[in-house]
């Protein structure tokens, strides 16, 4: 079943980074799968959002060869004083000009994998993993947004022994997670903002699901570290932070809680996509929410840390 599996699905990601700290427990390597169904404001991977494939552009590195120009069949690329220009309306992502220019500026963000490259891709750090006692942890994006992929390959890493984490948002069907879950030895999972209208507004999406799918893969007995993105002004609140202590204190099996501080090294990629950075006056909280939130935490339990 797994062998049919690996010949007919493939996975789009968009990175594979080795030595990891942040991704889970020891030293991981974490593949990135493209396809987010929030559009949170502060996103630190704008480039995993979108399913499908992206063309990106370094425009401070054009040369001023004119080569993309000549080759683009759309007539999208311009040459201008400030380097190559894309009218997104015209550009067709044929991915032309990504091999011809000698200055790479144009990359493609994304690439379609088969489960047994990308597991063999994996499995070159099968060594490393037993002796650091990591492992492999997907991300995204929303891993759980390409159900079958995710599966596959949860199932191929359990076949090499390799401890699988998967780092989710935990918005996707109920059945999906828990199918997830038993192919799963640690969940990392997001809680953004514990008030709907506030978490829509910031994220696109309803928090009820989210809030239903950890109560479900608790209570089925999964290991979960609850990770918080914080963010001042946002999330930092002290309601908010004892609403989540609140909800998390009702979830059987929660091994800890990881507090992640916004920074803003994410603003080079959404000049690369054309994007504007909706976080451009976001800010790290400051040094006594992160103590107040901490303090708030640790009246129900000990096992707060930050960073992840």
């Amino acid at each position: 079943m797994l062998t049919n599996l690996m010949d007919s699905v493939q996975a789009t990601i968009f990175a594979v980074k080795r030595y990891a700290l942040h991704d889970g427990p020891n030293i991981r390597t974490t593949v990135f799968l493209k396809g987010c169904p929030l559009s949170c404001f502060w996103c630190h991977n704008p480039e995993g959002i979108n399913p499908g494939l992206e063309l990106v552009s370094n425009r401070e590195r054009c040369i001023g060869c004119g080569e993309c120009v000549a080759a683009c069949p759309a007539g999208a690329l311009q040459l201008t004083a400030k380097g190559i220009q894309r009218d997104k309306g015209l550009c067709q992502e044929c991915f032309a000009c990504v091999p011809l220019c000698p200055a790479l500026v144009h990359e493609a963000t994304g690439r379609r994998v088969g489960i047994a490259e990308l597991l063999s891709e994996i499995s070159k750090d099968l060594a490393f993993f037993d002796q650091s006692g990591g492992g492999v942890t997907f991300s995204g994006g929303e891993p759980l947004a390409q159900p079958a992929a995710l599966l596959a390959l949860l199932r191929g890493c359990a076949e090499l022994g390799i401890h699988r984490v998967v780092d989710t948002s935990g918005f996707a069907a109920t059945a999906t997670v828990l199918e997830v879950a038993g192919h799963t030895d640690l969940f990392l999972y997001d809680l953004k903002h514990m008030n709907d209208n506030i978490h829509r507004r910031y994220t696109g999406v309803s928090n009820q699901l989210i809030l239903h799918n950890l109560l479900e893969l608790s209570t089925a007995g999964a290991a979960i570290r609850v990770r918080i993105p914080l963010i001042a002004g946002l999330n930092d609140d002290p309601e908010n932070i004892q609403a989540t202590a609140d909800f998390i204190a009702d979830c059987p099996g929660i091994q800890g809680v990881d507090l992640l501080p916004y920074h803003s090294s994410a603003k080079a990629k959404y000049r690369k996509l054309c994007r504007d950075f909706p976080a451009q006056e976001t800010t790290a909280p400051a040094r006594e929410r992160l103590d107040a939130a901490m303090a708030i935490l640790r009246r129900t339990r000990e096992d707060i840390t930050i960073g992840g």
